[in-house]
């Protein structure tokens, strides 16, 4: 088995028009993406011609950043395994980090779990974080019409907003951003037009910093964040005064939910393996994202990451100390159609939390599947 340090992995990600390949050929000139492999749907798609100086084979290029390049026109679990053999076997640079940029009515999740449900890949890669280009100009009506473009922006760790030079607007463009906070509170708003979206600000946004090997809670449980967003019924409707109809369930992308919670409680592992066996198993699809950090019985000085994405948990990683000085269990999940309370009950009668009533617990550990009236 490899002891090698797993490779940074970055999906880039954004509706069609949101601007994502000029942002990634932009990112392509930084000096921090050299020795960078590049996987996008369609080779044709992205203009890199000048940057192109040899064939390699098939659909792989090699580009004068020191990038290679390939086409992800089948499957995405043998195009990265294919890259780490070439690495492996001194066939390609060793390259230090992967971009995965996805066509723009993909669904992102289905990347993530290639990577994080592959019991060789998950050792080899290690997810990066999601970066989502969302277009100034059109990005609200999108994000009405389209399914695949709120949950795109929901699973974000970066959204990099483009084409504001182009907005005439300032109300609709603050009412935009507004709207970006609400679906994914805890990540970061880049200005490309501003010059804000460089390598340095997208990439190492979690899980986990590679550099350091521990999460960076900063940047990814952003706990306040989540609570601002949900207010006090968990809901995302509008602010008054943002012109935005409060009653539009469609505009307001009531069926997807942020939220966070924390608590000094430690758990056992064994309950805890239990949470994160039967919440994905019996609510998968309903979880986009779930992360956090766990305080347990077994080792309170020695946290636990899990980063999941519906049905799929990543590894769960042992840190060797707290990353930072808040030493609570904290853990954040981004859902559609699943209410806060019924997580919160769930994790509670795991845990053996005390202000869960004792036959709301019982119920829950042995129905899962059941989510109370009134919940959602």
């Amino acid at each position: 088995m490899t002891t090698t340090a797993p490779i940074p992995l970055t999906i880039l990600t954004g509706f069609l028009g949101a601007g994502k390949t000029t942002l990634l050929n932009r990112l392509l000139r930084d000096p921090a993406l050299a020795d960078t492999v590049v996987l996008v749907n369609e080779f044709g798609e992205i203009g890199l011609d000048h940057l192109l100086i040899e064939a390699v084979s098939g659909d792989m290029v090699l580009l004068a950043s020191g990038c290679l390049c390939c086409t992800v026109r089948g499957d995405l679990v043998a195009a990265l395994e294919d890259l780490i053999a070439r690495r492996d076997e001194g066939r390609v640079a060793p390259f230090r980090r992967a971009v995965i940029e996805t066509t723009g009515l993909a669904d992102p999740a289905p990347v993530l779990q290639a990577v994080m449900s592959h019991p060789y890949l998950a050792t080899r890669y290690a997810i990066d974080g999601v970066v989502t280009a969302v277009d100034a100009v059109n990005g609200d009506a999108t994000l009405d019409m389209h399914a695949e473009a709120v949950k795109q922006v929901a699973v974000a760790d970066r959204l990099a907003l483009t084409k504001t030079d182009l907005a005439t607007d300032p109300a609709a463009l603050a009412a935009l951003k507004a709207r970006l906070r609400r679906l994914a509170p805890g990540a970061r708003i880049l200005d490309v037009a501003k010059g804000e979206a460089t390598a340095e600000a997208l990439l190492d946004a979690g899980p986990f910093d590679a550099s350091a090997k521990i999460p960076d809670v900063a940047r990814w449980l952003n706990e306040e964040a989540y609570r601002d967003a949900a207010g006090h019924e968990g809901h995302h409707h509008a602010p008054a005064g943002e012109g935005q109809d409060a009653h539009d369930v469609n505009r307001h992308d009531e069926h997807i939910r942020a939220f966070s919670f924390a608590t000094d409680r430690p758990v056992s592992m064994a309950a805890l393996d239990m949470f994160l066996t039967l919440l994905p198993s019996a609510h998968g699809a309903k979880i986009l994202r779930m992360k956090g950090i766990v305080k347990t019985v077994e080792s309170p000085d020695r946290p636990i990451v899990v980063h999941g994405v519906q049905h799929v948990l990543h590894p769960p990683v042992m840190l060797p100390a707290w990353p930072d000085a808040d030493r609570r269990t904290r853990l954040v999940f981004i859902t559609r159609d699943l209410p806060e309370d019924f997580v919160r009950k769930m994790w509670d009668a795991f845990a053996g939390t005390p202000r869960i009533d004792e036959p709301d617990a019982q119920a829950l550990m042995h129905n899962p599947l059941a989510i109370p009236r009134g919940d959602g």
